[in-house]
């Protein structure tokens, strides 16, 4: 299921981690998830590479800023992949996407991918075992869930009026 969400690129995996924590316990539930996860970046790569590189480069301006980012190897792409992975709120997908359409070799994608994706998990792991639990570090996370949340939805609201 995590590589049919990472092809996909927009369906969040949390929903999954909850169902692979809930049935395997934090450790089991951590492991499976992460490998998913691993195994679905690397599939997609490939997949993205093939399909979209070709197309990107030849629609993209060559003054471009976009083309820069796509440019970029090595070091500077390793830790460019790392840093984005370790960053919540940016769409997997996405970073998989720019990855694949990019210079940068696989390597360096899925060492940086599967590196990144360790604190981050760990964090959705933790946040979807208490939640289950009904401690209250699980209350505490939907509360300021909820928050951000009403948050968000004020914030547009108020753009819309």
């Amino acid at each position: 299921m995590n590589i049919l969400i990472s092809i996909t690129g927009v369906f969040p995996s949390a929903p999954l981690t909850f169902v692979n924590v809930k049935l395997f316990g934090f450790w089991n539930g951590f492991s499976l998830s992460f490998i998913g996860e691993v195994l679905g970046a690397a599939l997609s790569f490939w997949l993205y590479r093939k399909g979209f590189r070709t197309l990107v480069h030849t629609k993209t301006p060559s003054h471009s800023k976009w083309l820069k980012l796509l440019r970029v190897q090595g070091k500077e792409s390793f830790i460019l992949i790392l840093s984005l992975r370790l960053l919540p709120f940016i769409p997997s997908g996405l970073i998989t996407f720019f990855s694949a359409v990019g210079k940068g070799s696989f390597a360096v994608f899925i060492s940086a991918s599967a590196l990144g994706k360790i604190p981050a998990l760990f964090i959705e792991v933790y946040s979807v075992y208490h939640i289950s639990q009904g401690s209250m570090q699980g209350k505490i996370i939907l509360m300021i869930l909820s928050i951000i949340l009403l948050f968000c939805i004020s914030e547009k609201w108020k753009k819309k009026t």
